[in-house]
């Protein structure tokens, strides 16, 4: 009874020196109740709890948002470039809505995998209706952006799935910004239309992931005439170049111009060293501008844009012209303008900003050129050349996701820049048919080239037929095959998905994905690949494998060396991460030692991870006692949890 009362008096005593402190708080000045509720260890939970406790407190918290705009960005500080300093806002509101958009994203996110998985990768894959699905919620585009970039850097090694699809709607949401910026571009007076500024406009299309932007481009160009005004300012000190920093103001004597040139090329070429990709002509990363200022190399058109943007920034207009196979500018050579090809000298920016006269420029090509091609072209024109090359390198890819990638690029480029070419809406119809995507979108290409040129009728028919057929079938999807190392077919398959491979034959690194218990692929697959060379042919396992070289292939179990036969695959002695990019579409986590399926993929092969994980622990005790690291440990933990549960 005694114990009781004491238990009593002391609650009592408690909620008393608990008022009298809240009292004291209470009676703290509004900016100093605001300096201690920003505290870092506090979170927008523990504010929540404080407004809950009186009217003093909401006010405090509520009232001015100093509080809110503390928590807002600490929490994304990415968006601060969204707000300018000391701008009224209602800051609440703000995290509120971008609390929402967060979790609005993540759960989008989450369904795609459940709703586009196969077992084989589909390259090029478009998530047309998730895309769709985002941009109809009608939520502010850096919010998405935002909780997008943040599931992107969140732990490296984790959440692949989650990652993998995030960066696809980032890729596509970046990109139909940076359409919308292109239009408006195409949408301006031809002589306002900046040739760099286009290039940039492709830079970014193709590189959406990358931070370009026009400003930095911009400044760096900026460090480039800096350094040619040094060297013209030695060559003549007095050069109104020097003086003027409108680059509208053109130089009119030609001796001046020619200093300008002098110096110009004596910056770009000896002193920056910059100079024509010979040696790797075809390669996309010459086209983009960002790249051919880091690695300061290009082909001739993007080395013709950056030395005509400068000469013009130091008064020298130079124009140019779509010369056949080999990209040039022509500088004037009489006071009014001429449309006389031999009035021009034909400047090399490939070359090292050679001199040409019109003559010499046929023989950069080895043949003669009507006069046509000697003339100027717009910047519009420039753009479509610039892209026509992205797309014909796309053309000579090996058909992989990269090449892939760039060809949708450069057509989608190509299309908004000339929107009716109609063998390019026809080939990128077919692109998307062959890749098998948006079969709607690809109806209404074919609808808008059949308006265009009824003598297409042919191949429009085609294709809109087995498009249609191709509708019909998504509508009624086939249930997947379900494997089970424990079939009495499945005995002889000795790998599991997940386990990281090297194979011995050609020395590359792998990770398995998918199995089967014979060879599947067609017959002529298999004649080209002499898979009868094989010891067991093609009446033995063979695995689905992502390589580190970004490939996918289908490898034997076992080959045949000579006069004995051997292990085609075999564990990673080290296993290492897979640097491909469909990793994420299979795997949610790597683990060290193998990768660990998605909830997708063990629904395809229910018993693969338990033979994955004991294998893996077999070998690692093998080659390295005792040496599972924590991870593993960790992933073997969860693993048996699911299969007890």
């Amino acid at each position: 009874m005694a114990t009781s009362v004491a238990r009593a008096e002391q609650l009592s005593l408690n909620g008393i020196i608990y008022e009298s402190q809240t009292k004291k708080l209470t009676d703290l000045p509004t900016e100093l109740l605001e300096h201690i509720l920003c505290f870092p260890v506090l979170k927008h939970v523990d504010v929540c709890n404080v407004s809950c406790c009186c009217k003093r407190l909401h006010d405090v918290c509520h009232g001015r948002g100093k509080v809110w705009e503390h928590q807002y960005k600490i929490r994304w500080p990415r968006l601060q470039r969204f707000y300018r300093q000391n701008e009224s806002c209602d800051w609440l509101r703000e995290y509120v809505t971008r609390h929402r958009v967060g979790i609005q994203i993540r759960r989008t996110v989450e369904s795609i995998s459940k709703r586009f998985f196969t077992d084989v990768p589909c390259v090029g894959q478009v998530l047309g209706d998730s895309f769709a699905e985002i941009e109809s919620l009608g939520m502010p585009e850096h919010f998405c952006e935002d909780e997008l970039l943040f599931i992107l850097n969140s732990d490296k090694r984790k959440s692949l799935t989650l990652k993998y699809y995030a960066k696809k709607i980032l890729y596509f949401l970046r990109q139909q910004n940076i359409l919308r910026n292109l239009k408006t571009f195409l949408a301006q007076p031809a002589e306002q239309q900046s040739a760099l500024e286009g290039a940039v406009l492709v830079d970014q299309y193709c590189n959406p992931l990358a931070d370009i932007t026009l400003e930095s481009i911009s400044q760096q160009m900026d460090d480039v005439e800096e350094k040619a005004k040094k060297m013209l300012r030695i060559k003549n000190p007095s050069h109104p170049s020097l003086r003027v920093t409108n680059s509208d103001c053109m130089t009119e004597d030609f001796e001046l111009q020619r200093q300008v040139l002098w110096a110009l090329n004596a910056v770009l070429y000896e002193q920056l060293q910059y100079k024509g990709n010979e040696c790797d002509y075809y390669n996309p990363l010459n086209s983009y501008i960002h790249q051919v200022l880091l690695r300061r190399t290009g082909i001739p058109i993007s080395l013709s844009v950056l030395y005509m943007t400068l000469a013009r920034k130091l008064g020298v207009q130079l124009e140019p012209v779509n010369f056949p196979n080999h990209f040039l500018l022509r500088w004037c050579q009489r006071p009014r303008g001429s449309e006389d090809i031999y009035d021009f000298v034909y400047i090399d920016a490939f070359g090292k900003g050679k001199q040409l006269t019109a003559k010499e420029c046929e023989y950069l090509i080895g043949h003669q050129v009507t006069a046509d091609y000697y003339s100027a072209i717009s910047t519009t024109e420039v753009l479509l050349r610039m892209v026509g090359n992205l797309l014909n390198i796309g053309k000579r890819g090996e058909g992989n996701e990269k090449s892939y990638q760039l060809l949708r690029d450069s057509l989608d480029l190509y299309l908004t820049i000339n929107p009716d070419n109609v063998q390019y809406l026809l080939l990128q119809a077919r692109l998307y048919f062959h890749l098998g995507i948006w079969p709607e979108k690809v109806l209404d290409i074919l609808q808008h080239i059949q308006a265009l040129d009824p003598s297409q009728h042919g191949a429009v028919g085609y294709l809109v037929q087995h498009t249609l057929e191709h509708i019909q079938h998504k509508k009624h999807p086939v249930t997947p095959e379900v494997k089970r190392r424990s079939a009495p077919e499945h005995l002889e398959v000795q790998y599991s998905v997940g386990l990281i491979m090297k194979h011995k034959r050609s020395g590359y690194n792998c990770v398995i994905y998918g199995w089967d218990p014979k060879c599947t692929m067609s017959q002529e697959w298999i004649n080209t690949m002499r898979v009868h060379q094989l010891s067991s042919g093609a009446n033995q396992p063979f695995y689905n494998v992502l390589v580190q070289d970004g490939t996918c292939r289908y490898a034997a179990q076992v080959t045949c060396v000579r006069w004995y036969s051997s292990e085609n695959l075999e564990p990673h002695s080290a296993p290492l991460e897979i640097g491909h990019p469909e990793v994420g579409r299979y795997f949610s986590e790597f683990a060290e030692t193998h990768y660990v399926a998605n909830e997708e993929l063990q629904t395809r092969y229910p018993e693969d991870m338990r033979e994955t994980l004991s294998t893996v622990q077999e070998l690692y005790h093998r080659l390295t006692p005792g040496s599972v690291s924590r991870n593993d440990t960790s992933a073997s933990e969860q693993m048996s949890h699911q299969f007890k549960s």
